[in-house]
């Protein structure tokens, strides 16, 4: 979300109509701020990149080879990266080949992360037996096993948690055997074992969960489409080894009424027990029937009211013209932090969630268009009305709009449909220029980071927004501006594709999507750090929203403009293609997954032996 300094819009300005009908059986009500509390780094960690030569590029010291053809540039094959690679195998029978060098793990890091690319060819026709196998070993354990199963068309990064050696010195080791015949060839390149964080354990099972969630809903509106009733269920999977006894429904949107007026009221829960609300009635605990263990799964459903606030919010209507976003209930997340029940933060986003399926149906009046996230279908209702069914997977949210719109179309030279919706007094110049922008945008930030995968993209314009923009998956409001709508179509990147936790890591998607900007527009930030003053000595890039909500004027600033810069000034240091392999192989290793500082900081450090030491403390960026 691109933020301005203040909030046109109060609470009392809001309009919020009250679901009779609807009520939980239990809704004691607590404004308290968040219960999260956050594990504090407790000693000094110096983060490094310890494998030597990984990339093969400066002979073969010091690794240890088998044979002398091992490390090599020879025909083939071809590298990751450079012109020289590790070939183990790859001779048609019964052979063994090894490939080793000694690490040092750093004393006083939480994270080590062994990172390798590795191709597979084979000559192998069978589909479900292993003849020839490679282990990636370090010491005398092994970390993980391949075979001629996982013939691959081309390189694959493959990353291993080996923070248990920290402080060790250990032999890291790759090796590859063969039967007595038809070839597998194991390739590998750009090997790198990097370290970070403090010695503090996780408090609980860093694993995060509720996993792979799908939500069905069913709503229908009124004649306005402000208020909006109907089912929602989601089945869930327990993913991690802790056992899972309740889960959260986030009510985001309660922020924009009150305890005693809630625009989402949930009723009439199945499949576990409605506790209390909590976080200014932002948060619902659900109690399961038992408890699940690793690899359970559950489903849980409610009854649902939605009443749209007036206001040209992301959440609200703008007279005629509905804009609903955050209004589904989600599942909140447990992983090595606890629960999140972060509170809503109005200066910037607090919705840390998982990839989830979302199969939405909106039954509404004829007259009112309905852009939703995912592809929508519309098929005819009741009388004058219009049920459109949304789809959408592998996403983190699911939101709408409704209202008289005027839409136009297209698609981008790579083939995305891109649809953009306008309030009236919008000229139609201005909703061609953004579709032209979004075609433009969609592409050139797929070009760097991957192909857009969410079908069709739909874009609302409205010049009263007060936010400037906002993302949603394969759904944004927006200003008319060509550099708002990039930034927030940015976001389908750095967000909604790549993950992270949006109030603790801000800088993770805000950052990261206005330096994607910048490189679609053209920009090159030349100089942009050397502006740079800090606030305090406790203003850093890598702040959480609690620090900026108490900080609200130098959030944009610091978030935005001095992380941009940051990635600016990185991309200095490694070199343009060097950076531009790094998000792609970052986006592509986190692609429906959650980032985190530490794993980018790792990622980068991987990338380059330049240590980076000094570069992450001068730009303030911790974890």
């Amino acid at each position: 979300m691109r933020s301005t300094p203040h909030r046109a819009l109060g609470a009392g300005a809001l309009i919020v109509a009250a679901l009779a009908a609807l009520s939980l059986p239990s809704t004691p009500a607590s404004a308290q701020p968040a219960a999260q509390s956050r594990a504090a780094a407790a000693a000094v960690c110096t983060p490094a990149q310890v494998v030597a030569n990984g990339g093969f590029e400066s002979g073969t010291s010091p690794w240890s080879q088998s044979s002398s053809t091992v490390i090599t540039s020879r025909s083939g094959e071809s590298a990751h990266g450079g012109s020289s690679y590790a070939w183990l195998d790859g001779v048609g029978s019964t052979h063994t080949d090894t490939l080793s060098q000694s690490v040092t793990i750093p004393a006083g890091c939480s994270t080590a992360t062994l990172t390798f690319w590795l191709h597979i060819d084979t000559d192998e026709t069978t589909s479900s037996v292993a003849y020839d196998k490679l282990s990636a070993k370090i010491g005398a354990t092994t970390l993980a096993t391949y075979s001629n199963l996982d013939d691959t068309a081309g390189y694959v990064q493959k990353s291993l948690d080996v923070s248990a050696y920290a402080g060790q010195t250990v032999s890291l080791s790759f090796t590859g055997t063969e039967d007595s015949s038809l070839q597998t060839s194991f390739v590998l390149d750009d090997i790198a074992l990097a370290t970070s964080g403090g010695t503090t354990p996780p408090p609980t099972d860093a694993t995060r969960t509720p996993a792979a969630p799908a939500y069905t809903a069913n709503l229908s509106s009124d004649t306005s489409g402000t208020v909006w009733t109907g089912h929602e269920s989601v089945s869930f999977t327990n993913a991690s080894a802790t056992a899972l006894g309740e889960v959260y429904l986030r009510l985001w949107d309660n922020y924009h009424g009150t305890c005693d007026a809630m625009p989402i009221r949930v009723s009439n829960v199945t499949g576990g027990t409605a506790g209390a609300l909590s976080v200014g009635c932002t948060a619902l605990k659900i109690d399961l029937p038992s408890p699940l263990n690793q690899g359970q799964s559950a489903t849980i459903g409610f009854d649902l009211g939605i009443t749209v606030p007036s206001g040209a919010d992301r959440f609200g209507h703008d007279g005629a013209y509905s804009f609903i976003g955050n209004a589904l209930p989600v599942l909140a997340v447990r992983d090595s932090a606890g629960w999140h029940l972060d509170p809503y933060t109005n200066n910037g986003e607090s919705f840390y969630s998982l990839a989830a399926d979302f199969k939405v149906t909106l039954d509404h009046p004829s007259s009112l268009l309905v852009p939703a996230t995912g592809t929508s279908t519309d098929t005819p209702g009741s009388s004058g009305r219009t049920v459109t069914t949304a789809t959408a997977a592998k996403v983190r949210d699911f939101a709408w709009g409704a209202g008289p719109f005027t839409k136009i179309s297209g698609t981008s030279t790579a083939g995305v449909p891109i649809n953009v919706y306008s309030v009236s007094g919008i000229s139609s110049s201005s909703a061609q220029s953004m579709l032209s922008t979004a075609k433009s945008a969609v592409d050139a930030h797929a070009a760097r980071f991957g192909a857009y995968p969410y079908g069709e993209l739909d874009a609302v314009i409205d010049n009263n927004y007060w936010f400037g923009g906002m993302e949603y998956p394969g759904f944004v409001l927006d200003l008319v501006s060509t550099t708002a709508l990039t930034h927030e179509i940015g976001h389908q990147w750095w967000y909604g594709i790549v993950g992270d936790d949006e109030y603790n890591s801000p800088w993770l998607d805000e950052a990261f999507t206005d330096y994607a900007t910048d490189l679609a527009l053209g920009k090159t930030g030349s100089g942009c750090w050397s502006s740079v003053s800090w606030a305090s000595s406790t203003e850093k890039i890598t702040n959480s929203m609690a620090y900026w909500d108490a900080h609200s004027s130098r959030y944009s600033t610091v978030v935005y403009g001095y992380g941009k810069c940051a990635l600016h000034d990185l991309r200095r240091v490694l070199g343009d293609s060097v950076m531009a392999k790094l998000l792609k192989d970052y986006a592509a290793a986190h692609w429906y997954g959650v980032s985190t500082t530490a794993e980018f900081k790792a990622a980068a450090q991987a990338a380059t032996s330049t240590d980076l030491t000094s570069f992450w403390s001068q730009h303030r960026i911790e974890g």
